[in-house]
């Protein structure tokens, strides 16, 4: 799949397709484990999703293949946004190609990457874990209020 793979700045007209790929991997991942106040909380996230798309649609990358977003990375600073990679080609190394063209960013101006996942979600910390992320810091997850507990993630760079 690597091979044919393409990343590229993403473009307004591809804002429904990466708000397909980032509900689909919430709806996969995350929608599962809410409980309480998150389940309500949940309900807005489309127009979330929307609504973030259209802020840093010029500052996140797509990997496409035939110009079909698989994936989508956003970095601000030393600080990966958001990594999401359609569940459809999830373990194809869509996610590993997307990491490192962005660690070949930021390195230019910064010596680390850091970025954050949750503890519940095992499949995210394996795959940091294989591209080299220590776990740094935990803390509460204050965004969903359904108990979860964030993990920050590091790697070093230079």
């Amino acid at each position: 799949m690597s091979s044919c793979l393409s990343i590229r700045a993403a473009r307004k007209e591809d804002i429904a397709a990466l708000s397909d790929i980032l509900i689909a991997t919430f709806e996969q991942v995350w929608q599962p484990q809410l409980t309480g106040p998150g389940i309500e909380k949940s309900k807005d996230f489309p127009a979330r999703v929307h609504d973030y798309l259209e802020q840093y649609v010029a500052d996140i990358y797509v990997a496409t293949m035939d110009d079909r977003p698989l994936g989508m990375i956003h970095w601000i600073g030393d600080f990966v946004a958001a990594l999401h990679v359609s569940p459809m080609v999830q373990g194809k190394g869509v996610g590993g190609i997307l990491l490192a063209f962005a660690e070949q960013e930021i390195v230019k101006s910064h010596e680390q990457v850091r970025l954050e996942t949750d503890s519940f979600n095992a499949q995210s910390r394996a795959f940091y874990q294989k591209h080299g992320f220590e776990e740094i810091k935990q803390y509460p997850d204050e965004e969903w209020d359904s108990g979860f507990t964030t993990i920050l993630l590091q790697k070093t760079l230079k």
